[in-house]
């Protein structure tokens, strides 16, 4: 790990900013609460069911179809999603238009480069892997990394603990309010992406800047965001 300070950090989210995983949610909680007879959801249900890991997804699913939900049932679909998530993946999930190329150009300009996802890193780091970018990020940090995430501020701060960097020279990208919140609460700029799973259109987030492609992802960008 470089502890240059002074090189500016890059933190993504995952779900919805890096990475396109909604067939595979989608289809992972569907065969989860089909054991319990519970209707399909669909993409358009996903943006109110993802950002706060499995658990959530399954709880906010079952409160979706009115249904009440034990902690023994919780905890059993939730093996049920994992076992079929992890055996199934990456299925057809793959990184965004232009990400590749993103990572690149910041690379090349000597920028870090992590992730910062609510996702558990035992999910994380495997769908990282099987699509080849798990090296491409100095830091890599979940939902479990630490006792707390986003939209806590210290699950970023953690991050660039972590990554030998500087508050004041780093930047979050993300699609929801848990990414821009916890951008806020770290007193760091951040970058919101429109094609990920927010609820609400991001610009009511109040992000830094939004960015429609990972085309408008440059060194130049990043360095006027962090003030140079």
């Amino acid at each position: 790990m470089s502890h240059d300070t002074t090189a500016p950090l890059v933190i993504f989210d995952l779900d919805g900013t890096l990475i396109d995983t909604s067939p595979d949610l989608v289809a992972s909680l569907n065969h989860t609460i089909a054991a319990e007879g519970l209707e399909p959801v669909t993409y358009d249900d996903l943006t109110h069911l993802v950002g706060q890991g499995v658990h959530m997804m399954i709880t906010r699913a079952y409160a979706m179809r009115e249904r009440a939900l034990d902690e023994e049932t919780r905890a059993r679909l939730f093996n049920r999603f994992m076992d079929f998530y992890l055996g199934t993946m990456p299925g057809a999930s793959k990184p965004y238009a232009g990400v590749l190329d993103a990572l690149d150009r910041l690379e090349g300009a000597g920028m870090k480069l992590a992730v910062c996802t609510n996702k558990i890193e035992s999910l994380t780091f495997p769908l990282l892997e099987k699509l080849g970018l798990k090296d491409r990020f100095g830091t890599i940090t979940g939902g479990d990394t630490f006792a707390w995430r986003k939209p806590d501020a210290r699950h970023i701060l953690g991050t660039i603990e972590k990554a030998g960097a500087s508050a004041s020279r780093s930047i979050m990208i993300g699609d929801s309010v848990n990414d821009i919140a916890a951008a806020k609460n770290a007193a760091i700029p951040s970058i919101a992406v429109p094609f990920g799973y927010s609820d609400v259109p991001v610009a009511t987030l109040d992000p830094s800047i939004i960015i429609s492609h990972y085309d408008e992802l440059t060194p130049a960008l990043v360095t006027r965001l962090i003030g140079g």
